[in-house]
């Protein structure tokens, strides 16, 4: 594992509550300091737009990364990407989310507590702990260009 010296910012809804609870034991085992924003307990009426808010702005202001879970990923990543400096994305594959690390500096991984198998959000929590952003010349220009975006919205 990489940057071990990083928070790692957690939230779930409902949905994605036993996902993170696993996610927080991996993080211990791996030695990862942490930070869980909820949910606390599971609420089957809570909404995920708080959680993701609250990771979104840990990350925005402290440059680490995070880990959000909802049922589809969809909720938790809209929210999250409406924060500047957060590029979220919902984890496919651990190749799509080093890819996702490499290329774009992807800071919250997103997971689809329905549609992932927990093996698979292991593997994924890996690459994206491990992967570091390649900082190449024309990746480092993408991401200038979103902070002129985000800027201009």
């Amino acid at each position: 594992m990489a940057e071990k010296d990083i928070k790692i910012y957690l939230g779930a809804d409902h949905r994605g509550f036993d996902t993170k609870e696993k996610i927080k034991g991996w993080l211990n085992d791996w030695g990862y300091e942490y930070s869980d924003m909820g949910a606390y307990e599971y609420d089957p009426k809570d909404n995920y737009t708080l959680f993701a808010e609250k990771v979104a702005l840990g990350i925005s202001q402290s440059k680490s990364k995070g880990v959000l879970i909802c049922g589809s990923g969809v909720g938790v990543d809209v929210v999250a990407n409406k924060f500047d400096g957060i590029r979220a994305a919902i984890g496919k594959s651990p190749e799509q989310v080093g890819a996702g690390r490499n290329d774009d500096d992807m800071n919250i991984l997103v997971i689809a507590a329905d549609y992932t198998k927990e093996s698979e959000a292991k593997e994924m929590l890996r690459v994206f702990l491990a992967t570091k952003f390649s900082g190449k010349e024309r990746h480092k220009s993408r991401l200038a260009e979103i902070k002129k975006i985000e800027a201009n919205n």
